[in-house]
C-alpha cells in the first residue's frame, strides 16, 4: 500500500499571496458572527446574575432568586436561557445564558444536579442529530454549552459534599470554571486558606477543571494556563452600581469599611476571570468544547448505535416447537 511522501519545504521565487487565507477566514467569521453558550450552577443568593452582567458589562440576566421571606423555595432545579446578541468594535456575539435556579435549596439536594447535567447532554444530541442529518444545514445552530461556571458559598471552610459531587459530574461533560462568591465577606487570609484548601479538595476528588494542558499548545499557552490554575477558584466580587472615589465612578460595592471595586486586582479576582473567559480563552473553550466533551459523547452515541445495529442484524436462532423440533 502506497503511502504519501512526506512534503519538502519550497522557497518560493516571488509572493504568491496565500498569506491573506487569514484575513479573508476574519472576513467570513466576521460576516457570520460567534456564539457562547455559558450556564451558571449555583445555590440561590450568591450573585450568579450579578457576575454574568458584570462580565459582559449589560443587564442581560434578571435575578431568578427568592424576593422575600414569603416567596417558597423552588421545589426542583430549573433550566431557565436568555440569549443576546451583542456588539463591540464590529464584533457580533451572540451570548446564551442558561440559569439554575432551584439548584442546591433545598434541605434534600438529592439528584439536584440532574437537570443540569441532561441539559447540557441534550444540546450535545440535538447537535449530533442535525450533524447526522442527510440534508444537514450549512451551519448548524450551536446550542452546546461551552463554559459552566460553578459559584461555590464563601464559607471559608471546605467544599460541601454537595459541590465535590456536583462537580465532579460536571467536569466530565462540560467545561468547568469554579469561581468563590462574594468573596468581600472574607478576610485575605481567610480566602487565601480556603483556595488552597479547595484545591486540595479537587486533586484529593481527581477532579480535572479547564484550562487542560495538550501537546498542541506553545509554552505561551502553557505558562498561561498555569498562571490560571495558580488563581482558580476565582474569587471574586460583582456588581452592577457604580461608586463614586474621587470623582471617578467605579464597578464596586459600599459597606461600612470601604468600598469593594471590583475590577481592583487587590480587592478581588473579578479582572483575572473576565479576562480568562472572553480575551484570553473565549475561542478555546469553544474548541475544547467540540473537540473534547462533544466528541466524547458523539463517539459513545455512535458506537452504542453500532452496537445495536449489529446485534439486530444477527440471525435469529430457531425456536423449538411443541413436538420438540425447530422452527
Amino acid at each position: 500500500m502506497a503511502t504519501a511522501a512526506e512534503p519538502q519545504k519550497v522557497q518560493l521565487n516571488g509572493y504568491v499571496g496565500f498569506d491573506t487565507i487569514t484575513t479573508q477566514i476574519e472576513k467570513k467569521l466576521l460576516k457570520r458572527g460567534f456564539q457562547f453558550n455559558v450556564i451558571v450552577v449555583g445555590q440561590t443568593g450568591l450573585g450568579k446574575s450579578t457576575l454574568i452582567n458584570t462580565i459582559f458589562a449589560a443587564h442581560l440576566i434578571d435575578s431568578k432568586g427568592r424576593q422575600s421571606v414569603e416567596e417558597p423555595f423552588r421545589q426542583t432545579t430549573e433550566i431557565q436561557t436568555v440569549s443576546h446578541l451583542i456588539e463591540e468594535n464590529g464584533i457580533r456575539l451572540r451570548l446564551n445564558i442558561v440559569d439554575t435556579p432551584g439548584y442546591g435549596d433545598q434541605v434534600n439536594n438529592e439528584n439536584c444536579w440532574e437537570p443540569i447535567i441532561k441539559y447540557i447532554k441534550d444540546q450535545h444530541s440535538a447537535y449530533l442529530r442535525k450533524e447526522l442529518t442527510a440534508m444537514r444545514e450549512r451551519y448548524i445552530q450551536d446550542t452546546r454549552i461551552h463554559c459552566c461556571l460553578f459559584f461555590i458559598a464563601p464559607t471559608g471552610h471546605a467544599l460541601k459534599p454537595l459541590d465535590i459531587l456536583v462537580l465532579k459530574k460536571l467536569s466530565e461533560v462540560v467545561n468547568v470554571v469554579p469561581v468563590i462568591a462574594k468573596s468581600d465577606s472574607l478576610t485575605i487570609e481567610e480566602r487565601l486558606a480556603f483556595k488552597q484548601r479547595i484545591k486540595a479538595e479537587l486533586a484529593h476528588n481527581n477532579i480535572k477543571l479547564y484550562p487542560y494542558d495538550s501537546d498542541e499548545l506553545d509554552q505561551g499557552e502553557l505558562d498561561l494556563n498555569q498562571s490560571m490554575k495558580e488563581l482558580i477558584p476565582f474569587a471574586i466580587v460583582g456588581s452592577e452600581k457604580n461608586v463614586v472615589i474621587d470623582g471617578k465612578a467605579v464597578r464596586g460595592r459600599r459597606n461600612k469599611w470601604g468600598v469593594i471595586v471590583v475590577e481592583n486586582e487587590n480587592h478581588c479576582e473579578f479582572v483575572h476571570l473576565r479576562n480568562f473567559l472572553t480575551r484570553t480563552h473565549l475561542q478555546d473553550l469553544i474548541e475544547t468544547t467540540a473537540q473534547i466533551h462533544y466528541e466524547a459523547f458523539r463517539s459513545k452515541q455512535l458506537l452504542a448505535l453500532k452496537e445495536s445495529s449489529a446485534r439486530q442484524e444477527q440471525p435469529q436462532p430457531a425456536q423449538p416447537s411443541s413436538q420438540g423440533g425447530v422452527i
